[in-house]
């Protein structure tokens, strides 16, 4: 009998409100990221379907739907109790339980699938990027920015058995190592590095 591969890991890491933090610098880092994230979705104008990928208790999912109104925004996460609490946060938008690996299993086509750190978390980010180039035209990916992010940690005296590496990382990117494998996949058309992130969005090839 051939041996069947195991299927590829998605580890889950700390958990950490980022978006409810009252800490002023957390505070000021993020509004940092979704101005620049903001600020590259702009130009792709008006779309009509939106999947967040990774989507955790939704917060990013609702901002993804006030700022493309006119869309229908989807969120997809691989925990069942997460996707549970992203409900109960946000009843008024749809959440599902999916692996980023079956992003493209239904054969459904999205405008835009985002994927705010998630490719930190897989085991295998080219299968993971490759579900999503499947199911959309515009891929919009974050990561964080390595080996800035555990400096940081450790700074702050974070993760100090760990050298600063964040519970649940089991892949961390420099910004040319997150171009090369975007590029296997999406002509990336813009990248903003908001401290501590590397942000980028790109078109599907062909």
């Amino acid at each position: 009998m051939r041996a069947t591969r195991p299927a590829p890991a998605l580890v889950a890491g700390n958990v950490y409100d980022k978006y409810g933090t009252r800490n002023p610098i957390a505070r000021r880092l993020q509004n940092g990221f979704e101005r620049d994230m903001f600020g590259l979705l702009a130009g792709l104008g008006p779309l009509s379907s939106v999947l967040e990928v990774g989507c955790g208790e939704g917060h990013m999912t609702a901002r993804l739907a006030r700022f493309f109104p006119a869309a229908t925004v989807v969120g997809r996460d691989l925990s069942p109790a997460i996707v549970a609490e992203a409900r109960a946060r946000h009843p008024e938008l749809r959440f599902e339980t999916q692996s980023v690996y079956d992003t493209a299993a239904r054969g459904e086509r999205f405008d835009l699938v985002v994927a705010c750190e998630v490719l930190e978390h897989v085991d295998d980010p080219a299968r993971a990027l490759a579900a999503i180039a499947a199911a959309t035209r515009f891929a919009f990916v974050s990561v964080p920015r390595e080996p800035l992010w555990r400096l940081l940690n450790l700074a702050r005296g974070r993760y100090l058995a760990r050298l600063g590496d964040t519970p649940g990382h089991v892949q961390h990117w420099s910004r040319g190592a997150l171009l090369a494998l975007l590029a296997t996949r999406l002509e990336v058309c813009a990248v903003r590095t908001p401290l501590p992130w590397i942000q980028a969005l790109g078109r599907v090839r062909g």
